[in-house]
C-alpha cells in the first residue's frame, strides 16, 4: 500500500487580524481548508463571519496575518495572478448583490464575460444550463425586481456556479428562503461537494451546516473558539458552543427518540433565556 499523500489546502489563514476604526473584528484567525472539502463557519451575528469570508475573497485586506489561496499570498500577488485566482472562485454575497438593471441572463453571464474568453454561443449555453440546474429556466429576460426573494437568491447562486469554480465562498445561501427552496439550495451545494469543489460556507442553518460540513469552525468575538469535524463540534464542552448548538442538538435527540411530531412540538417552545440572540 502506497503512502498517503499529504493534504493540499486551497484556503489558508494565518494570524489574520482586521479592525475597522477602534472595532477589532478579527482577532487572530488561523484556518485551513483542505481541497475538495466543505468548511462551515458558525457564530452569532456580529462575530466576524462575513469579514472573514470577504478576507478570503480578497475584498477586505487584513491589518496583520496572511491569506493564501492555492498557496498564493493575496497580499503579495500581482494583478495577473489575482485575476487567474478569481477565475476559480464562485462568490455568493449575503444579499445576492445582483445588478438591478440587468436581466437574469445578463447577471449570470457577467462573470463569464469578464473572466473568460468564451464565445457568445458558449456563454448562452452555459448560462441556460446553470439556470436550469437551479430551477430557473424561463426567467432569462426578467429583471431581479420581477423575481421573488427565493428566486433572486437562486439567481445569485447560479452566478456563483456558472464559471464552474473550484472554490465556492458563500454567505448565508439559505437565509430568508422557505423550507422547500432552502432544501433545493442545500441539495445543489451537496452536488457541488460531490464534484470535489472546495467550499467555505457561512450559515445559521444548522441542519444545512451539519449535512454539508467536513469541518466546522465556531467564531466568537473575532476568534475561533472551536474547530473540527461535526462530531467534534457536537461533543464540544465550550459553553459558548454548547449554548449556540443546544436547541439544534435537542431537536436531533427528539427526532431520534420520538420522531418528527415531537420535534415540531419542541419548535413551538420559546427559546431558553440563555440562548444567544
Amino acid at each position: 500500500m502506497g503512502e498517503r499523500r499529504p493534504p493540499v489546502f486551497d484556503v489558508e489563514l494565518e494570524g489574520v487580524h482586521k479592525s475597522f476604526g477602534a472595532i477589532e473584528v478579527l482577532r487572530g484567525i488561523d484556518l485551513r481548508i483542505e481541497r475538495g472539502t466543505t468548511c462551515v463557519i458558525l457564530g452569532v451575528s456580529g462575530s466576524g463571519k462575513s469579514v472573514l469570508l470577504k478576507s478570503v475573497a480578497g475584498l477586505v485586506h487584513p491589518d496583520r496575518g496572511r491569506v493564501r489561496l492555492y498557496g498564493v499570498d493575496l497580499a503579495t500577488a500581482g494583478e495577473l495572478e489575482l485575476v487567474r485566482i478569481r477565475r476559480h472562485i464562485g462568490l455568493l454575497f449575503q444579499a445576492g448583490a445582483l445588478f438591478d438593471s440587468m436581466t437574469a441572463f445578463d447577471n449570470v453571464a457577467f462573470p463569464l464575460r469578464e473572466l473568460t474568453d468564451l464565445s457568445d454561443a458558449e456563454v448562452s449555453a452555459r448560462v441556460e444550463a446553470t439556470l436550469s440546474a437551479v430551477g430557473l429556466s424561463g426567467v432569462e429576460e426578467l429583471l431581479p425586481a420581477d423575481l421573488s426573494g427565493g428566486m433572486r437568491k437562486r439567481l445569485a447562486f447560479a452566478r456563483a456556479l456558472v464559471t464552474e469554480p473550484s472554490l465556492l465562498l458563500m454567505d448565508e445561501p439559505t437565509s430568508g428562503l422557505d423550507p422547500i427552496t432552502s432544501e433545493y439550495v442545500t441539495e445543489a451545494l451537496a452536488v457541488a461537494k460531490e464534484r470535489g469543489i472546495t467550499s467555505l460556507l457561512i450559515t445559521p442553518d444548522l441542519p444545512c451546516a451539519f449535512r454539508l460540513a467536513d469541518a466546522l469552525a465556531f467564531l466568537h468575538e473575532g476568534r475561533i473558539l472551536e474547530q473540527g469535524s461535526p462530531e467534534q463540534l457536537r461533543a464540544s464542552k465550550h459553553p459558548e458552543v454548547q449554548a449556540f448548538l443546544r436547541r439544534y442538538l435537542e431537536r436531533e435527540r427528539l427526532r431520534e427518540q420520538a420522531g418528527p411530531a415531537a420535534v415540531l412540538e419542541a419548535q413551538r417552545e420559546p427559546p431558553p433565556a440563555h440562548a444567544p440572540r
